[in-house]
């Protein structure tokens, strides 16, 4: 064997460099302890090479993973901890917090529900609980921890106004003004709560009400996103045109690419039989937002009127294309094949009129941005 081939075998023989030698937990959790959390890492890993067994290893290997924000790592550490040992303190709480972080709130659910089983004092487990049903859109099921949560922490302005927006949601609107109230106590110059507390009453019908929470906000927060919009869309409800075409305009000001605003003041327009001012003003709103559905069934409705059947069509399957289940594109479309002698497709249209009718009551909920995820 020349010198050459014994320097490679002596390499080979040597242990790694890393971890190739047994690490025992104490020096793994010191590495951890020091703030060396990529040594740390490197050393649980092999800690967990030499005892696959070792279910605390793993759940420490999922805590270091965490404290660097890899939380798919730090999940599926915690999962094989869990499978070693369900009842292994913390784990289930753990694995819930990764999948929180990581958006996955519907996984999130069964660990924050396991946790919360084994300690059904532990608020923190509850709270996460609540906000992960909330991410999930599970709106009652949120609703029930939330408001144990919120009850026990009163001062927490953020976990109060979640429940407030989760009741918002699911439409219990005593829950969502109660609770409003509660928060305004604490913070009696927030436009944005004031903004929430008028949705809340217009979806409860309270329109008045509403109204007089959005120009408090706006007194507040002039620039607030989305103010002026929200009380020009309540003049606008409460057939205040020149009050609503005042705020719309304000909006606008703030954010000149707010299509809703634009499309809201063609929306006025076509009200005062000026069909030449809002077709540009919808063309443009649909411009800046292809998604805006009103838009489309104003424009198809003009179009009707000046027996532009051509442009009108297009506009109804414009509409059609963002929600087929709405009755009113095809009861207008069915009108228009009628019109046009085109009896097949009239009934064709009919039919699905008497299929697809059911239609919510606007209201401001559904105009303005959804609420933030929780974090």
């Amino acid at each position: 064997m020349n010198l050459l081939a014994s320097a490679f075998l002596i390499v080979l023989l040597q242990p790694l460099k890393g971890y190739a030698q047994a690490v025992t937990p104490s020096e793994a959790m010191a590495l951890e302890q020091r703030g060396d959390l990529a040594e740390a890492t490197k050393a649980w890993r092999a800690v967990t090479a030499q005892d696959p067994r070792d279910a605390a290893a793993f759940g420490s290997l999922g805590v270091v993973l965490s404290k660097q924000s890899k939380y798919d790592e730090a999940a599926d550490a915690y999962r094989k901890a869990l499978a070693l040992n369900p009842k292994l303190p913390g784990i289930a709480l753990n694995l819930g917090l990764a999948l929180f972080k990581l958006g996955k709130f519907e996984a999130a659910i069964a660990p924050f529900r396991s946790a919360l089983s084994a300690d059904p004092n532990n608020m923190q487990a509850r709270t996460l609980l609540g906000l992960s049903y909330y991410g999930a859109k599970q709106f009652a099921e949120a609703a029930k921890h939330l408001k144990v949560a919120a009850e026990a922490d009163p001062s927490n302005v953020e976990l109060q106004q979640m429940l407030a927006q989760n009741c918002l949601l699911m439409k219990d609107y005593s829950c969502s003004i109660d609770t409003f109230h509660r928060i305004l106590q604490q913070s009696p110059e927030s436009a944005a709560i004031h903004m929430l507390l008028g949705e809340a009453f217009d979806g409860s019908g309270r329109t008045l009400d509403a109204i007089s929470e959005f120009q408090a906000a706006a007194r507040i927060g002039p620039r607030e996103p989305n103010v002026h919009f929200g009380l020009g869309f309540l003049y606008w409800k409460a057939n205040h045109l020149d009050e609503a075409k005042k705020e719309f305009e304000n909006e606008l000001i703030n954010d000149p690419a707010n299509a809703q605003a634009i499309a809201y003041l063609a929306d006025i327009e076509m009200k005062r039989k000026n069909p030449e001012g809002a077709v540009p003003l919808f063309k443009k709103a649909i411009q800046l937002k292809p998604d805006l559905r009103f838009a489309y069934i104003a424009l198809g409705t003009i179009f009707t009127r000046q027996q532009n059947y051509p442009e009108a069509i297009a506009a109804l399957k414009s509409a059609m294309e963002l929600d087929p289940a709405e009755p009113d594109a095809h009861y207008r479309l069915a009108r228009i094949y009628q019109t046009m002698g085109k009896t097949a497709e009239s009934k064709a249209e009919f039919a699905k009129v008497v299929q697809h009718y059911q239609k919510d009551d606007e209201n401001l909920i559904t105009k303005l941005p959804p609420p933030p995820q929780p974090k």
